[in-house]
């Protein structure tokens, strides 16, 4: 089953998925150049939103938490992109240590650490969990819902090595996006660490990677004819905000009204009838937090306390005070009526599939990935690296494919950003 645009599908996107489709061999001739010059990220993953007439990536995770919702038949395909991830990182790799989020109590992510060690077992390593959290000081079994469990041990620290009682891994593969900072554990260890610190939330800056994003649409648009828009989401910053003490309204405000106007004038090239809207959100952080749908530059003045007291605070209380001024992409892509919107996965520099985020209670203007969502998680049918060439552009795995090219292109973004922000490079 695959969720179904409810606008027709013609003009520009078909157009794009035509071009896409005609230009494959260009295409891989050219991520395969790419990636030569770039180190992609062990891991990835591409919410992307497609709105009928525009096809772009929306946010890029670099700690992916949905390995649970993947379609089980490709998980093959992730075990071999996991080999070839470990073997650049450690190739006599014989132990690995997984760090998870602090979460406990989270089911559905415990879920997803589980089918993430799954996968790397297969790859022919042994896996153990070290918990980062504080209160640990025994190993903790945690029981899931299909009968199998976790066993969540602490991290011990002997000189510049970590791992867990009797365990001594060559590297260290997070599953924690390092919201709150870097624990003293992690600081200065020799083995390999993947991601690399900096690409944690202290560090990371949505607005980074989309000027990263920029560049890569931009070339990518060249090599096959494209307007880069159709790709690509207007942004814009504010570095200095406050939304409990009303500090920064007016640099909301003028960059909200700047960017509203570069989409309307888009819309108007296209003749395209919708209408415009923006996301605010922090520029660091991740779970839906610090969101808003914003249609008019009035709407940042108007907000009431609660609305404020919700876009001040990020995960784990860190302080908003940065935010991205991001075009908002429609999605017109719904099942059971319910909109849904397209995550892809990947592992080094292959797309392993992806699922839908599938949410009854929002429209198609607005932020699926909220708290307390009701979440179906629909695993793709194709895994977006086999299209026909003899089908039509929008047939489901022509779909999928044009949604593995633009989630790659994310990633190759996510490569530069991480390359910018290497201390090691400054």
């Amino acid at each position: 089953m695959v969720p179904h645009l409810t606008t027709a599908l013609t003009g520009p996107l078909l157009d794009m998925e035509r071009l896409i489709l005609g230009a494959t061999p260009q295409i891989e001739r050219w991520f395969r150049n790419q990636w030569q010059e770039h180190a992609a990220p062990f891991y990835t993953s591409v919410d992307l939103r497609n709105s009928g007439f525009k096809l772009a990536p929306v946010d890029t995770n670099l700690y992916p938490g949905g390995f649970n919702n993947l379609n089980p038949d490709f998980i093959p395909l992730a075990v071999q992109a996991a080999m070839s991830a470990v073997e650049k990182i450690c190739p006599d790799a014989q132990r690995l240590l997984l760090i998870p989020e602090n979460h406990t109590r989270n089911l559905f992510y415990l879920q997803n650490v589980a089918q993430l060690a799954n996968i790397l077992q297969q790859t022919g390593l042994e896996v153990r969990l070290g918990s980062l959290i504080p209160e640990l000081t025994e190993p903790l079994k945690v029981d899931l819902p299909d009968g199998t469990s976790l066993l969540l041990e602490p991290i011990v620290r002997h000189g510049n090595r970590i791992g867990v009682a009797g365990f001594d891994p060559c590297a260290i593969l997070l599953n924690n996006d390092l919201s709150g900072g870097i624990p003293a554990l992690l600081q200065n260890i020799e083995q390999s660490l993947l991601p690399p610190l900096h690409a944690g939330w202290h560090v990371r800056r949505k607005s980074r990677h989309f000027a990263a994003y920029n560049q890569v649409a931009t070339e990518f648009a060249a090599l096959i004819g494209l307007d880069p828009w159709f790709i690509n989401p207007y942004f814009s910053t504010c570095g200095r905000v406050n939304f409990q003490e009303r500090q920064g309204e007016e640099c909301l405000e003028k960059n909200v009204a700047i960017v509203l106007e570069q989409i309307r004038n888009k819309y108007a090239e296209y003749k395209i009838d919708a209408e415009p809207f923006v996301i605010a959100k922090a520029d660091a952080g991740t779970y839906g937090m610090g969101i808003m749908t914003v249609k008019d530059p009035s709407e940042v003045r108007e907000l009431n306390r609660k609305q404020r007291n919700k876009m001040a605070v990020g995960k784990e209380g860190q302080q908003i005070s940065e935010v991205i001024i991001q075009e908002g992409v429609h999605t017109f892509e719904s099942i059971n009526d319910a909109v849904a919107e397209p995550v892809v996965y990947m592992i080094d520099h292959f797309v392993v599939g992806g699922f839908y985020r599938v949410h009854t209670g929002r429209g198609p203007d607005e932020n699926l990935n909220s708290p307390g969502m009701h979440f179906v998680p629909l695993a793709f049918a194709t895994p977006c690296c086999t299209p026909n060439r003899l089908a039509n552009p929008d047939s489901t795995p022509n779909r999928f494919y044009t949604y593995g090219v633009v989630a790659r292109l994310a990633m190759l973004a996510a490569s530069i950003e991480l390359e910018q922000t290497d201390p090691d490079n400054q």
